[in-house]
């Protein structure tokens, strides 16, 4: 059987906000089978229980926020793109302030924070959304046409391609594709930072935003160059990190997903839109689960192999 997971035990970080700038404590616990990942705000009297779902985010400007009664969960997106990535199903992840931190940038961190704490393994069959149909969702700005489309596919495949105008970025990758039957989530997409262009720095801070961003926890650009002294961990670090987002933002459909999911320029708001087209689109999935570990997809071995810790 292809089972659920949650963490062996407790474990805490600390940092700042991306876009708050405020310190926060974080602590990461195990859940029972079924609870999925579940934010909280302990800072709040009572405390309020923000579960990880495509359904509750409310703003996209920058990052996915969860919003529940007025409460709020910013920047989970790193967060939960390494609980997809090591196929963490259950999981509390406890705040003391509105958003998580952002540490460096990347997922990373939170894939060292998930391997000390440990992965176990709990006896519940882990539940699959396998799309069999194609949902796509489109959208134009000044900035050209982006779209998000997923597609069957007996396995997990991301395909993304950007276009930024910017010289330090188009002498990089501009487009990746990663299929987890051949690729480790942990080297060749967790380490991807966020990043940003200092012309819009000031607009970005008049607007509540990138508070607490700065060199050491994003790749920063000035008009022509990136301004980090240790320059790029991977050569297509770019394209890599909106792969890194989008994972994280389609793990609020709340399960793994067995599908191919084909981007161009999509962010936020548009990998949200795309969940939510396939939860109102019931003929175009199904849920899936595998008693029997020999007849799941092969492409899932690799994928779903207990990390060492």
């Amino acid at each position: 059987m292809l089972k659920q997971r949650t963490l062996k035990s407790v474990i805490r970080a600390a940092g700042v906000g991306l876009h708050s700038g405020v310190k926060v404590n974080m602590c990461l616990r195990p859940a029972a089978p079924a609870t999925g990942i579940v934010f909280r705000r302990l800072d709040l009297d009572p405390v309020v229980d923000l579960p990880a779902s495509a359904l509750l985010v409310g703003d996209t400007r920058m990052c996915s926020c969860l919003e529940v009664d007025g409460a709020k969960v910013g920047t989970i997106e790193h967060l939960m793109s390494a609980f997809a990535g090591l196929g963490i199903d259950n999981a509390f992840v406890d705040l003391d302030a509105a958003e998580v931190p952002i540490l460096d940038g990347s997922a990373s961190p939170f894939v060292f924070l998930i391997q000390s704490a440990g992965i176990e393994e709990q006896p519940v069959a882990k539940k699959f959304i396998r799309v069999t149909r194609p949902i796509e969702v489109r959208e134009s700005d000044q900035s050209g046409e982006k779209w998000a489309r997923f597609e069957p596919y007996d396995g997990f495949r991301l395909s993304f391609s950007i276009g930024f105008n910017h010289p330090a970025i188009d002498r990089t990758g501009q487009s990746v594709s990663i299929d987890f039957a051949e690729n480790s989530y942990a080297r060749e997409v967790a380490r991807a930072r966020t990043f940003g262009f200092m012309q819009e720095v000031e607009w970005l801070r008049e607007n509540g935003l990138a508070q607490g961003g700065g060199l050491d926890n994003a790749v920063v650009l000035d008009e022509y160059r990136v301004l980090n002294a240790e320059g790029l961990r991977y050569s297509d670090e770019f394209v890599k990190h909106k792969v890194l987002d989008a994972i994280g933002d389609l793990y609020l459909l709340g399960s793994p997903l067995l599908a191919s999911f084909v981007a161009h320029k999509s962010g936020h708001a548009l990998n949200n839109a795309l969940a939510r087209r396939l939860l109102d689109s019931p003929e175009a999935w199904e849920y899936v689960s595998f008693e029997d570990r020999d007849l799941a997809p092969q492409s899932l071995s690799r994928w779903l192999a207990l990390p060492a810790v």
